[in-house]
């Protein structure tokens, strides 16, 4: 068998995920992904990290704590949002592709300055901050439209040979409010539907398959218990042939659930439901987690990684 052959097991997918310059490992163990958010308005730590001196020195942090990858975001998807539009449309993006660059580039040169061997994933729809981002160092783009946003996303990612995360997303982030509920049957083959059209336009690209890891999509035009239905079916979409990876973390999902709760639905009251649903995730097919509390995540998949393991014992 091929080395880069995927095979599976009751739980998960056992493959290579090839990146720009290396490759990496999938599911033997969870991989987690340290989330920076480099905006003044994301909806979790906002403004925080927007000094690209604070946004290094937390990226460094995190690979300390145990991040396996580092996700570095510079604009906001956040519900209500005009990500995903065009420059001169009734929906352009709040943060132009120069903007962006001038906040992403010199945070990721600077992780990768103090830390070379980082595995650094870069959060756009953008091809343009993609291409420079690529130029610069990083080895993952990271797109949360999967290749529906941008025309010429697809050809340089092929272009750059570089990893990729393609993520469902039902409509763009001023449309998620209204979006009608949809049945879990439905929801999950819609899910499926549009993951595999981005897997064709990879092929298509000429994209190799190795290169793709596939994320549902928490929270992008989910209504609140949709995306229940989802983490409980998540493993369907390992039919797909591509590891998951799975983005929870701190989702207002999850403090909707706990609104009842004096202080629930606070972002900073999500950590503890954010890392059972980060668990409930891996034990649903998950390869690699998207999380912004780093330290304890690595404990809880360790955990989980360990019921996967003794699930295959005979």
């Amino acid at each position: 068998m091929a080395d880069n052959a995927v095979t599976t097991t009751p739980l998960r997918l056992i493959s290579t995920w090839r990146l720009r310059n290396r490759s990496l490992s999938l599911g033997a163990r969870t991989l987690v992904m340290g989330v920076v958010n480099i905006t003044p308005d994301s909806f979790s730590d906002g403004g925080f990290f927007l000094d690209p001196q604070a946004a290094i020195g937390h990226a460094l942090m995190l690979i300390d704590e145990g991040a396996d990858l580092i996700d570095l975001g510079a604009e906001s998807t956040r519900p209500g949002s005009h990500a995903g539009g065009s420059a001169g449309s009734p929906q352009a993006p709040t943060v132009s592709e120069g903007e962006e660059q001038a906040r992403l580039l010199p945070v990721l040169k600077g992780i990768l300055s103090a830390c070379p061997d980082a595995i650094v994933s870069v959060d756009t729809y953008k091809a343009a901050t993609a291409r420079a981002a690529l130029q610069a160092g990083a080895e993952i783009v990271n797109d949360v439209s999967g290749f529906t946003w941008d025309a010429e996303m697809a050809a340089v990612c092929a272009e750059f040979g570089a990893g990729l995360v393609l993520m469902h997303s039902r409509g763009r982030p001023e449309e998620w409010r209204t979006q009608p509920q949809l049945a879990p049957d439905a929801l999950l083959g819609s899910i499926r539907d549009g993951l595999a059209a981005s897997l064709k336009t990879a092929a298509e690209a000429g994209i190799p398959s190795e290169a793709i890891v596939l994320d549902p999509g928490y929270g992008f035009g989910k209504r609140f218990d949709e995306n229940y239905s989802l983490l409980a079916r998540q493993a369907e979409l390992l039919q797909l042939g591509r590891p998951l990876l799975a983005g929870v973390s701190r989702k207002s999902f999850l403090g909707h659930t706990l609104a009842t709760i004096d202080g629930g639905a606070s972002v900073e009251a999500r950590e503890n439901a954010s890392l059972a649903a980060m668990t409930t995730a891996i034990l649903h097919g998950a390869s690699i987690v998207r999380i912004h509390a780093v330290r304890p995540a690595v404990a809880a998949a360790r955990i989980a990684d360990a019921i996967l393991a003794a699930s295959q014992l005979e």
